[in-house]
Order: C-alpha cells, then structure tokens, then sequence
C-alpha cells in the first residue's frame, strides 16, 4: 500500500507541474483493465504492477473544471452520516448538469438503459459500474507475486 500511495503522490504532483507550464494532463485509471497486457509491453518484474497512465500534451482547447462533490457528501464530523445524501446528490446532478452537461454520445449503456430526461453525474457513474471491470486483477496481482490470501 504504501508504494501505491507513494505512486499516487507523484502522479499528483506531476499533474500540478505540468498544469503550471500549461501542459494539458488526464490520468488514465482503464490501464488497470488491461494489467497484463501493459506487463508484457513494459517487461514489469515481480511485484510491480500499472496503477494509471498518465496523458500529457498541449490542450488543443481550453478546459474545464466540473464541479466536485459538495463537502456535505464527502466529509463527516464524529460519524458517517448519510442522511441527506439522496437529496445532496440530486442537487449536485441538477447544479452540475446546469454548468456542463454531459453530451448525449458520451452516455453509457443507452441500449441497455434508455435515455432519462437527465443524464446526471450519478446516472453516468450508476450505468459505469452495472458493467463489471477488472475481474482478472487479481489473479494478475497474483501472478505478480502477491499473496492475497
């Protein structure tokens, strides 16, 4: 945990450096989706597995920044409490979708789904994880020396 930690540590300052230069940066966390692939190209050793990938380059348009989670839905004082969270959520989604919605062919699983009348934040990450990802990692994890068990 801690090499993973430490890792995470410097693919955030990375970000931060380069945003500083006006370099453009999207972590790629869909690398751990294809683990032994990546292995195998980049010859990993025991013990050493992708944790994200890192895109860099000149923004050929200027960015923006979405709204994050309202502090009422990520932080607790004392003892988690997730009294309002179904209404904290629907006014993230609706505040969220006010200043950039989603565009209709980024949308998930529409054959699947439909299309609602607002296609939220939460819809969007609801839809993400009705598919199952990574269920190879841990044999690959495995396979890289780790005991699990």
């Amino acid at each position: 945990m801690n090499a993973t930690t430490d890792a995470a540590l410097v693919l955030q300052n990375l970000i931060r450096a380069a945003s500083a230069v006006g370099l453009g940066t999207c972590p790629i966390s869909v690398i751990r989706n294809h683990a032994m692939r990546i292995a195998e190209l980049l010859a990993l050793p025991d013990y050493v597995f992708p944790l994200a990938g890192l895109c860099l380059g000149w923004p050929s348009r200027e960015g923006f920044v979405n709204l994050r989670l309202p502090m009422a839905l990520t932080v607790h004082v004392d003892r988690y409490d997730d009294t309002n969270l179904a209404a904290e959520i629907d006014g993230y989604d609706r505040r969220r979708d006010a200043r950039h919605s989603i565009p209709e062919n980024d949308w998930r699983q529409v054959g699947r789904f439909g299309k609602p009348s607002l296609y939220s934040w939460s819809e969007d990450k609801a839809r993400h994880v009705s598919v199952p990802e990574r269920q190879d990692f841990g044999a690959f994890i495995r396979r890289q020396g780790f005991k699990l068990d």
